[in-house]
């Protein structure tokens, strides 16, 4: 009986193991956990997602993109932090946010630099590269560029000139002290904070004004506690999706092409989305009781001249001299060209 037992259990065990080897093995499936300050819903959340789809196709379910929006893994600070230590490996981040890795970035953000989204574009397809190289050096991988829109001035009251956009109690994003002291330096009254304390701060007088883009102020629903808008465009904010390079390296050689070339397609979609529904938002907060405020050519010249004043503390030292004069070399390279086309056309 013993006996019997003995080879019927070897018995199993055989056939066990054969069904096994008969099975074939799955491949090993990457899941990348991606994190924005972008609300769930909006457009770049649901580009973000479109581009996780377009990884799953492309690999075979092999790469899976987990999303956390909204904020849930902290400023953008904390997300480059986590990125370093492996608890997230990608962010879709601004590129402010992206300073902090390398302070090159601030030169596509230079206020009053540029004049349009056509100037940008030129300014920023140029110089990437030597941004992405940068990133490379510091372990992370650039998948895209995208767009966030124009930043305007939002206020409890009406703010058109630079002399009453100084008296307003100003957010900034915490976490660049130099940046800070310049501000403060220029007459501004800065206020660091976490984009999560914002709203709370606008609610207890902490703070009565700050920059943003039109989207995100009606994304995040901060223009009902700032409901008047300056038509000035004061800067355009950019940023990029960027994947940890280890973390990369680890999805298999043959499906990082195919990864990146949806990634790169998610982010010229993204450009064109964005600022289609910046002019959106602009109409709907509008409707919802936003008063936008005309800034005319003289004082946009105030604007200018402010900014123009203080370039040579912002050249070397909040960014690297060489950035800010590549950036305006190939902006002045773009006006020189536009300028001769007019002149042909005459």
């Amino acid at each position: 009986m013993i006996c019997s037992s003995n080879r019927l259990r070897g018995g199993l065990l055989v056939a066990l193991l054969a069904v096994t080897l008969a099975v074939p093995a799955q491949a090993a499936q990457t899941v990348v956990k991606m994190a924005t300050l972008a609300p769930e819903g909006s457009s770049w959340y649901r580009v973000l997602q479109e581009m996780g789809e377009e990884w799953r196709k492309a690999s075979g379910g092999a790469v899976v993109l987990r999303i956390y929006p909204g904020g849930v893994a902290g400023d953008e600070d904390a997300m480059i932090r986590k990125m370093r230590v492996g608890q997230i490996q990608a962010a879709a981040i601004t590129g402010i946010g992206l300073a902090y890795l390398d302070r090159s970035f601030y030169a596509l953000h230079i206020p009053m630099m540029y004049a349009s989204d056509e100037e940008f574009d030129y300014v920023r397809d140029r110089y990437a590269p030597v941004l992405e190289k940068h990133m490379a050096e510091k372990g992370f991988v650039v998948l895209n560029w995208g767009d966030a829109g124009w930043v305007h001035f939002f206020s409890k009251m009406p703010v058109v000139t630079p002399a009453e956009a100084k008296a307003l109690k100003l957010f900034m994003w915490s976490g660049d002290t130099t940046l800070v002291q310049l501000y403060k330096e220029t007459g501004f009254h800065p206020v660091p904070l976490s984009t999560a304390d914002l709203l709370p701060s606008l609610q207890t007088g902490m703070v009565n004004g700050f920059s943003s883009t039109p989207l995100a102020s009606l994304a995040f629903q901060w223009f009902g506690l700032a409901p008047n808008m300056a038509d000035l465009r004061y800067a355009p904010l950019t940023g990029a999706t960027v994947i940890e390079k280890k973390a990369w390296e680890k999805i298999p050689a043959e499906l990082r092409p195919k990864l990146l070339e949806a990634s790169r397609a998610a982010g010229k979609k993204l450009r064109v989305e964005i600022r289609r529904l910046n002019q959106e938002a602009l109409a709907v907060m509008v409707k919802n009781g936003l008063k936008v405020h005309d800034v005319p050519p003289e004082v946009q010249a105030q604007w200018r001249k402010m900014v123009e004043d203080i370039h040579p503390r912002v050249r070397g030292n909040i960014m690297p001299a060489e950035a800010f004069d590549a950036v305006k070399g190939y902006r002045d390279e773009y006006r020189a060209a536009q300028s001769t086309r007019k002149d042909e056309a005459r």
